[in-house]
């Protein structure tokens, strides 16, 4: 199974959809919530390259980008690949 993890905050419904559409897949995933974080976020920050937003997504340590971003992964039908 790879290592998943999903930077998030509570009150974002992107990331709600981001790890619906994971829990659908039936992988797990570590989720980082930076609700009221600010320290993490800055970190997240750095880690993502720049990006500020959640959810942030990150497949054995490599950034496939946010909810659009893996959304459109599956689409393409290369999420599942990416999962194995």
């Amino acid at each position: 199974m790879p290592e998943i993890i999903i930077y998030t905050t509570n009150y974002c419904p992107y990331c709600v959809k981001a790890k619906q559409l994971l829990r659908n897949k039936g992988v797990e995933f570590e989720e980082i919530d930076l609700t009221n974080d600010d320290t993490g976020r800055i970190q997240l920050v750095e880690k993502s390259g720049g990006r500020k937003t959640v959810p942030q997504i990150f497949v054995n340590g490599k950034h496939i980008g946010g909810c659009d971003d893996l959304f459109s992964l599956d689409a393409k039908k290369e999420l599942d690949t990416l999962l194995a």
